[in-house]
């Protein structure tokens, strides 16, 4: 069904659910919208536990319509009210739903320091690697963390299993001193001299990683113009 696709990887927003129009219920948020000119209603239903729910009943016989539902369903009618249910959704998905791509405990809390520290959000910047963003300076643009899903080979360690790692920006000098190839490691797809690669499984706490977000973020500050380059 379109919400179990469209939902994927989302977590809901609730100061955005309510700014929409939804109106909360106990656990549940709910939302109603007339479409089809009135003729029927459609109610979507979010769950705390984010599961989304919708059902649409004809305004005048109190009937539940489902025609929307059936995939090879044909006609004008029921092929507008397809496109009205499908794009509703899809603007509620984008203005009240979070991506969720990132599920580790770590993974979560870099997240909110982050947001809470720097105002910064992810930023999804290649549609082929959904699983891949960054975060970057508001005033030099430049990316201080990004964050990924990758096969654990890929950065040196046994087996095919998906981890969670998070590239950050480094002094080279003290890059040499703290590679161990088991807690941090090359920049995975970054310049090696330049950046680190911790994996999120809990080998590096928490506080030390935060720590190095914020060299990282001072590390990418823009940098400032010697007074002859001021002076030409």
């Amino acid at each position: 069904m379109l919400t179990k696709v469209l939902f994927k990887d989302r977590l809901l927003n609730e100061e955005r659910l309510l700014d929409y129009g939804f109106e909360q219920t106990g656990n549940e948020y709910v939302y109603h919208t007339p479409i089809a000119k009135g003729q029927m209603q459609l109610t979507i239903v979010v769950t705390k536990d984010n599961e989304v729910n919708t059902q649409i009943v004809d305004s005048e016989s109190g009937e539940e319509y489902v025609m929307h539902l059936v995939d090879d369903a044909i006609g004008e009618f029921v092929g507008s009210i397809k496109e009205e249910y499908e794009n509703i959704l899809r603007r509620i998905e984008s203005f009240c739903f979070d991506k969720d791509i990132f599920k580790s405990q770590q993974a979560r809390k870099i997240i909110k320091y982050i947001r809470e520290k720097y105002n910064d959000e992810l930023e999804y910047l290649w549609e082929m690697f959904p699983k891949y963003a960054v975060w970057r300076r508001k005033d030099s643009r430049k990316w201080y963390g990004i964050l990924l899903t990758i096969p654990k080979y890929k950065i040196g360690l046994e087996g095919n299993d998906i981890i969670e790692i998070l590239d950050l920006r480094i002094k080279s000098d003290e890059l040499e001193e703290i590679l161990d190839e088991r807690r941090y490691f090359f920049g995975y797809h970054m310049n090696k001299k330049n950046w680190l690669t911790i994996c999120l499984n809990e080998t590096v706490p928490l506080e030390e990683i935060c720590t190095r977000i914020d060299a990282s973020y001072e590390l990418a500050k823009k940098k400032r113009k010697s007074h002859q380059q001021v002076k030409k």
